[in-house]
C-alpha cells in the first residue's frame, strides 16, 4: 500500500498545475484554484489553477497571435510533431493510465485501453496531415479550371468531457494539429489532470508555444462565454450534454462559428432471436460496461425478441453479478466508481423509478455502502416500454431489458428516441442486418460487435446526438474550410 501510495504521489507531483497560456504555465490572473476529487475516495487528489475570462481571452489571443504561422507549417512538419507525441503518450502509458484511474475512476486495465485508443488518434492524424486532398479540373463547359483547396479552419475552442480523459482530447487536438489550426483547450473540472500531462508532452514533442493552450477551470463558461464572443475564434468542437451543446450552438450563432458536436446518446442493443445468446451477453457486457456504463456510446437500452429474453436475461445478469466494484488501482476490480455522488443519485433515481413502473430487479440495484461513488451492476428485467429509464441516458452500470415480437417492432421501439448516437444489434442474418441498419436512425451501428469506436472510423450521431464526425478522413474535414479559386482556362476558344 505504501509503495502504492509514493507511486501515485510520484505521479501527481509531475503534472502542471498551472494554466498553458503561449507555451508558459501560470497562474490564474485572480489566483484562484480549485481541486480535482478521486471519486473512489472523495479525496482531493490536487489543487488546479482556475482560468478566469481574463484568462481565457489570453489563451485565444496567443492562438491568434500564432495561427498564420502555423498554418504555413509544412504538413510533414506537423505529422512529425504528432508521430513524436504517439511515441511519448505510448511510451508513458502507465503514468496516463494511472492518472485517468485516479481522477476519473476507472479501473487500471480499462484505462490501459484508453492510451491505447486515445493515442491511436495522434498516430492517424499525423499520417493523414499529409493527406489533406484538393483537386484540379475543367469546369463542364470548358471555359474555366477549378482549384479546390482545404485550408485550417483557425483558432478552436475544444471542449472535453470527463469520462475519457485522454481520448476525447486526442479526438480533437490530432486534427486540429494536422490541419494546421490553434487551439484552447477546455477540460472537464472533474478530471483535468490528463489533459494538463497531454499538453506537456505535445510541448515535449516539439509543439510550438501557442499552439495549444489549456485553460483548466471550475467555471466552464467563464471559459467559453468570452471566447465564444471574440470574433477571432472559428469553430468550437464540444463532446458532452445535449442541453449544454444547445447551448453552445446557439452562441455560435453569433459569429457563425464552424461547429462540431457530440452529444448524448440512448443507444439500443437489439437482441434477436436467432443471436447467438453468449455472444450478445459478451457484447453486451462490453457495450454497457465500458467505463462503468459512463459513455455516452454505451448500451442503454436493452431489445430483446420475446423468444429468447429469459434466456438472454438469465446469462446477462450472471456476468453482471460477477463483477466486482472497487477502487481501479486495485487489481481485482472491474467496476470503479461514478463520478460523484449526484451522478450516484441520477442512477439510483431512475433504477427506482423503473421498479415501481413495474421493471424487476434481477441483479443489484443499489447503491454500494462505503467510501466513494460506487454503484451495483444491475440489470432490470420486464422493463415497461415507457419508463423513464429507458428514455433518459443512465450513464451508469444499470442495463434495462425490455422485450419486443418483430423485426419491426425493434425498429419502431429503436427509433423511439429523440437521441441517434450508437446502436448494437445482434442476429446471424446478414440480409437483416442491412435492413434494420437501413431503417434505424443512427449514425453507428455496431452489427455483433460490441465495442466499434476506432480512430479510423467517423465518430458521430443524428438528431439531438449531434453534429459533425470525429475520427477517420472525415475527421480532418471538421478542422478545414474549402476555397475554390476559378482560373480562366488558357486553352478555351
Amino acid at each position: 500500500m505504501a509503495d502504492t501510495a509514493a507511486r501515485e504521489a510520484e505521479l501527481l507531483a509531475k503534472v502542471p498545475t498551472g494554466l498553458l497560456i503561449n507555451g508558459e504555465w501560470r497562474d490564474a490572473s485572480d489566483g484562484g484554484t480549485f481541486d480535482v476529487i478521486d471519486p473512489a475516495t472523495g479525496k482531493v487528489l490536487a489543487t488546479l489553477a482556475s482560468a478566469t475570462s481574463e484568462d481565457a481571452l489570453a489563451a485565444l489571443d496567443a492562438a491568434d497571435k500564432v495561427q498564420a504561422d502555423w498554418a504555413r507549417t509544412a504538413p510533414r512538419e506537423r505529422a512529425e510533431i504528432l508521430r513524436r507525441a504517439f511515441d511519448l503518450v505510448t511510451e508513458r502509458a502507465e503514468d496516463f493510465a494511472l492518472l485517468m484511474t485516479l481522477e476519473m475512476g476507472k479501473p487500471l486495465g480499462e484505462a490501459r485501453g484508453e492510451v491505447t485508443y486515445g493515442a491511436e488518434f495522434l498516430r492517424w492524424f499525423s499520417e493523414e496531415a499529409v493527406r489533406d486532398y484538393g483537386r484540379y479540373l475543367t469546369t463542364p463547359e470548358g471555359k474555366n479550371k477549378i482549384l479546390v483547396q482545404r485550408k485550417p479552419v483557425g483558432p478552436c475552442l475544444l471542449i472535453t468531457p470527463w469520462n475519457f480523459p485522454l481520448a476525447m482530447a486526442t479526438r480533437k487536438v490530432g486534427p486540429a494539429i494536422a490541419a494546421g489550426c490553434t487551439m484552447v483547450l477546455k477540460p472537464a473540472k472533474f478530471t483535468p489532470l490528463t489533459s494538463q500531462l497531454f499538453a506537456a508532452t505535445l510541448m515535449e514533442a516539439g509543439l510550438p508555444a501557442g499552439v495549444l493552450n489549456v485553460v483548466s477551470s471550475n467555471s466552464a463558461s467563464a471559459v467559453s462565454g468570452p471566447i465564444m464572443q471574440d470574433s477571432r475564434l472559428r469553430k468550437v468542437s464540444f463532446t458532452g450534454s445535449t442541453p449544454v451543446g444547445k447551448r453552445l450552438m446557439k452562441d455560435a450563432a453569433d459569429n457563425v462559428l464552424r461547429t462540431s458536436m457530440e452529444l448524448g446518446g440512448n443507444a439500443p442493443f437489439i437482441v434477436f432471436e436467432d443471436a447467438d445468446l453468449d455472444k450478445a451477453v459478451e457484447g453486451a457486457m462490453a457495450a454497457k460496461m465500458r467505463n462503468m456504463g459512463e459513455a455516452c456510446t454505451a448500451a442503454n437500452r436493452f431489445l430483446v425478441q420475446e423468444t429468447v429474453a429469459e434466456a438472454f436475461t438469465a446469462k446477462f445478469a450472471a456476468a453482471m453479478g460477477a463483477l466486482k466494484t472497487g477502487r481501479g488501482t486495485e487489481a481485482s476490480t472491474n467496476v470503479g466508481p461514478l463520478i460523484d455522488e449526484g451522478a450516484r443519485e441520477d442512477v439510483h433515481g431512475l433504477v427506482t423509478a423503473a421498479v415501481e413502473a413495474g421493471a424487476q430487479v434481477v441483479t443489484g440495484g443499489a447503491p454500494v455502502d462505503g467510501p466513494g461513488y460506487f454503484y451495483q451492476p444491475t440489470v432490470l428485467g420486464n422493463v415497461p416500454n415507457d419508463a423513464e429509464i429507458l428514455r433518459n441516458e443512465i450513464f451508469g452500470p444499470v442495463a434495462p431489458v425490455t422485450t419486443f415480437a418483430t423485426e419491426e417492432d425493434a425498429i419502431a421501439l429503436a427509433n423511439a428516441s429523440e437521441y441517434g448516437l450508437a446502436s448494437y444489434l445482434y442476429t446471424s442474418d446478414y440480409a437483416r442486418m442491412f435492413r434494420v441498419a437501413e431503417q434505424i436512425e443512427f449514425g453507428m451501428v455496431g452489427f455483433n460487435a460490441g465495442v466499434i469506436s476506432n480512430a479510423a472510423a467517423p465518430f458521430g450521431g443524428v438528431k439531438q446526438s449531434g453534429l459533425g464526425r470525429e475520427g477517420g478522413a472525415e475527421g480532418l474535414d471538421e478542422y478545414t474550410t474549402v476555397q475554390y479559386i476559378g482560373i480562366a482556362d488558357p486553352y478555351a476558344k
